[in-house]
């Protein structure tokens, strides 16, 4: 079968676009290689991230331990490996769960307006009115801390962000023709929504789910902080900073090199998210 060469037109915009943006190719890199590491962590990891060497307990770098080692011995490289496992997984998971929920209550609300449109987005704001940290240390405290409790607690916390942005783009484009003219001949609403109406807002939603994984990292991270997260011994980033602030002064390389490592994930997503932005919004990409 052929290609559409409007499309194949469209596709080589989008990718010149993309890679003429020198920050975002460089975010776009870092985390590939960040995804990478989480995938081959056993092949990479130098030592086992659990294994407690007391002869070592917070020695700095050596030939054998590159990045230093904690206060149970254990190698610090190797634990903040496998920490972007979790970190990765918590962050791409729940921003999928926060997508897929949101979308679907922002699209109804704005299709069929009304009730529906009141209670749905009246108690989103109800949960827009916490601050992100604040309603995930209520969620957490009810359902408690484990992988998958954190990344359902951090799905509630983006799904009202995916609801309102949703919300919002089909409000803008629910009385347009092409709309119009699919409830003229007939077609019912879950097929206009599935059909007409989320091609045309999904960019916008992706965009967002890019930007927004690098918001959930972070978030994961002050949950361990505050001992909310997963819990010891698996190794996550928030953990390390924790566990490193007690022996900072002697050892300020457990919670320096895990405080880096969210710095850089986090800002990676931030500009790819940009990148991905500009790739798909025509007016930024010159069309």
């Amino acid at each position: 079968m052929e290609c559409n060469p409007f499309e194949q037109t469209i596709g080589r915009r989008m990718a010149t676009a993309f890679f003429r943006n020198r920050t975002a190719l460089a975010g776009g890199i870092v985390a590939v290689a960040i995804v990478l590491v989480a995938l081959f962590a056993p092949m990479i990891a130098p030592c086992d991230p659990l294994e407690q060497d007391s002869y070592v307990r917070l020695s700095a770098r050596t030939a054998e331990h590159w990045l230093g080692t904690d206060d149970f011995g254990r190698d610090v490289l190797s634990r903040i490996i496998w920490g972007s496992r979790i970190s990765l997984v918590i962050g791409s998971v729940s921003v999928a769960f926060g997508l897929i929920i949101g979308t679907i209550l922002g699209m109804v609300a704005g299709y069929f307006r009304g009730k529906t449109e009141t209670l749905i987005m009246r108690a989103i704001d109800v949960l827009m009115c916490f601050p992100d940290l604040i309603l995930a240390v209520a969620v957490t405290a009810v359902l408690g801390a484990n992988l998958f409790n954190l990344i359902l607690t951090i799905g509630i916390v983006m799904t009202p962000r995916f609801a309102r942005l949703a919300h919002g783009a089909l409000l803008s484009i629910r009385e347009s023709e092409y709309v119009t003219a699919a409830r003229a001949i007939g077609a019912r609403a879950p097929r206009i929504l599935r059909k007409h109406i989320f091609p045309n807002i999904c960019g916008e939603l992706l965009v967002a789910g890019t930007l927004w994984v690098g918001e959930a990292i972070r978030l994961e991270a002050n949950l361990a902080f505050i001992g909310l997260g997963v819990q010891p011994p698996t190794p996550t980033w928030g953990n390390m900073t924790r566990e490193g602030v007690d022996v900072l002064i002697n050892a300020p390389w457990i919670s320096v090199y895990a405080g880096l490592s969210i710095l850089v994930t986090v800002l990676s997503f931030n500009m790819l998210g940009d990148g991905v932005r500009d790739m798909i919004d025509p007016k930024l990409r010159g069309d």
